[in-house]
C-alpha cells in the first residue's frame, strides 16, 4: 500500500533544516533551473503542456495552456502571481509546503517566469500565517544571494525579482481577480471578466496566476521530463498531488500520491478512522473531497478515484484535495451550518446573490439546527441555493451552496430528525435515540 505514495514535493520534508538553500541543493534543488535556462521559453511551456499538469488550486485548468494565453506581442510587462492565500476550511497543503521547502516554490517561480517572459513575480501569502511569510522571504533572500534571482541569472540574460506580499486575511482574495485587487492596494473584490488576467491582469498587464502547488510542480517536470510526470495519475488527471487528510482520522496529515488514488487507500495509510471509547474504529459518515466548498460525499464513495473526472461524475469536485473526514458522532446539520457561517462572514458583499443569499442560508440553517421550522424549509433552502448557484459574481457563492444541497441529498432524514426532536439529536442534553439509530446503521 505504501507504494502508492509518490514523494516528490514532499521528498525532502524530513531532511534536517529542509527549508534552507543548503539542504535544498543537497537534494537536487535548482538543478531544474539550470536546465531550464538552457531551453527556449516556448519549449518549457510545451513541456508543461505535454506533462498534463492541471491547476492544483481547485479548478484543474491545464497549466501550460494558461501560460500560452499570455500575448507575447503585448508591449506591457508580464507578471507571474502565485496564489498562496490558502484560507478555505480544510485546505492545508500549500502552507506546509512553503514551511518545509520554500525553495521548491521559489525555483518553480523562476522557471515559470522565464517561460512566460516575466521579469517580476509576486507570491501573495495569507496574512495570518506570519511564520510562513518570513520563511518564504528568507528563501527569496537566499536565492538572491546565490544568484538564482536578480540581474542576468547565471549568465542567461534573464532578470527576475520576486515580491513576497502579505495579504490582509480575506478569504475572497483566493479568487484570482480579487487577489489582484489586493495586490494593487484596493479592497479585495472580484473583477468583471472579460478582460481576463492573461490579457489585462496586474496593473492592466498580461498576468499568469497559479496556485502554490502548481508552480512548485514545475521544477520536477523540467528535471525529470514531461513523460515522467504524465506516467502518474490517470488518463486525464495526470501527475501527483498532496492530499490533506484532517478530521476524525487516526493520523491526519499530508499524503502525496498520484491522482486517482481512492479515499479507502489513503485512509488505510492514515491508520483508519479514530477509535471510540470501546477501542473500535468509528465509522466514516461523510467527507469532503476538496474542502468545504465542494459537495460532500459519504462512505458509499470510498472507492471513487480522486481525480477531476471521477469526482465530477459523482456530483462533486476534486478541488484542493482537502479531505475532511467525519465519523458517525458528527451532526451533519451543525457542520453545514458552521461552514455556511464562514461563507456568510467572508462574502465580500459585491453581489446581491452572495451577500444576501449567504445570510439567509445561515438564518434558515440555524433555525433548523435548533429544531425550529418545518420540512418545507428544506425546499426553501434548496430554492435559496438555486438562486445563488451560477448567479454570483464569483465562485464563493457557488461554494457556499455545495455543502447544503449535498447534505440534504444524503442526510435529509437527519434534518427532519432535528424537527422531530426539537433540536440537535446529537446534543448530549437531547434524546440520544436518533444518534443510537445512526450509530447502529453505520456499524451495520
Amino acid at each position: 500500500m505504501v507504494d502508492t505514495l509518490t514523494p516528490v514535493l514532499t521528498a525532502n520534508w524530513g531532511a534536517e533544516r529542509s527549508w534552507t538553500l543548503e539542504s535544498y541543493e543537497q537534494h537536487g534543488g535548482y538543478r531544474a533551473l539550470k536546465k531550464a535556462l538552457t531551453m527556449a521559453p516556448d519549449d518549457i511551456i510545451a513541456a508543461v503542456k505535454d506533462s498534463g499538469l492541471r491547476g492544483r488550486g481547485g479548478a484543474g485548468f491545464p497549466t501550460g495552456m494558461k501560460w500560452s494565453f499570455i500575448p507575447q506581442d503585448n508591449p506591457k510587462p508580464k507578471y507571474l502571481v502565485v496564489n498562496a492565500d490558502e484560507s478555505e476550511p480544510g485546505t492545508c497543503k500549500d502552507t506546509p509546503l512553503m514551511m518545509a521547502s520554500p525553495h521548491t516554490l521559489v525555483e518553480g517561480v523562476i522557471i515559470s517566469s522565464f517561460a512566460i517572459r516575466a521579469n517580476k513575480a509576486f507570491i501573495y501569502v495569507r496574512g495570518e500565517i506570519l511564520h510562513v511569510i518570513r520563511r518564504v522571504q528568507n528563501a527569496v533572500e537566499e536565492a538572491y544571494a546565490a544568484g538564482h534571482l536578480g540581474k542576468d541569472i547565471h549568465g542567461s540574460g534573464f532578470d527576475l525579482d520576486i515580491v513576497v506580499h502579505a495579504g490582509a486575511g480575506a478569504y475572497i482574495c483566493g479568487e484570482e481577480t480579487a487577489l489582484l485587487e489586493g495586490l494593487e492596494g484596493r479592497r479585495g473584490q472580484p473583477r468583471l471578466r472579460p478582460p481576463f488576467p492573461a490579457v489585462a491582469g496586474l496593473y492592466a498587464s498580461p498576468t499568469v496566476i497559479n496556485n502554490v502547488e502548481s508552480i512548485a510542480s514545475v521544477p520536477s517536470i523540467i528535471d525529470h521530463g514531461a513523460e515522467w510526470f504524465a506516467s502518474m495519475g490517470t488518463e486525464k488527471s495526470k501527475g501527483y498531488g498532496i492530499f490533506s487528510l484532517s478530521g476524525h482520522v487516526t493520523r491526519p496529515g499530508q499524503y502525496e500520491a498520484p491522482l486517482g488514488i481512492t479515499l479507502r487507500q489513503l485512509l488505510d495509510l492514515a491508520g483508519g478512522m479514530r477509535k471510540g471509547p470501546d477501542g473500535q474504529p468509528r465509522q466514516l459518515k461523510f467527507w469532503t473531497p476538496g474542502g468545504s466548498s465542494t459537495p460532500l460525499l459519504t462512505a458509499e464513495h470510498l472507492d471513487v478515484p480522486l481525480d477531476f473526472e471521477s469526482m465530477g461524475e459523482v456530483g462533486t469536485m476534486l478541488g484542493t484535495r482537502a479531505l475532511q473526514l467525519f465519523d458517525e458522532t458528527t451532526c451533519v446539520v451543525r457542520a453545514t451550518l458552521r461552514w455556511t457561517e464562514f461563507y456568510k462572514h467572508e462574502s465580500c458583499g459585491k453581489c446581491t446573490p452572495c451577500r444576501e443569499g449567504t445570510w439567509w442560508l445561515a438564518q434558515t440553517l440555524a433555525a433548523l439546527e435548533r429544531g425550529e421550522g418545518s420540512e418545507s424549509d428544506l425546499d426553501l433552502l434548496l430554492d435559496q441555493c438555486d438562486n445563488i448557484l451560477g448567479r454570483s459574481f464569483c465562485a464563493l457563492g457557488d461554494g457556499a451552496t455545495s455543502p447544503i444541497s449535498s447534505s440534504i441529498q444524503f442526510f435529509r432524514d437527519e434534518y427532519l430528525a432535528h424537527l422531530t426532536h426539537g433540536g440537535c439529536p446529537f446534543d448530549p442534553a437531547a434524546s440520544t435515540a436518533w444518534a443510537d439509530k445512526a450509530t447502529a446503521g453505520a456499524r451495520a
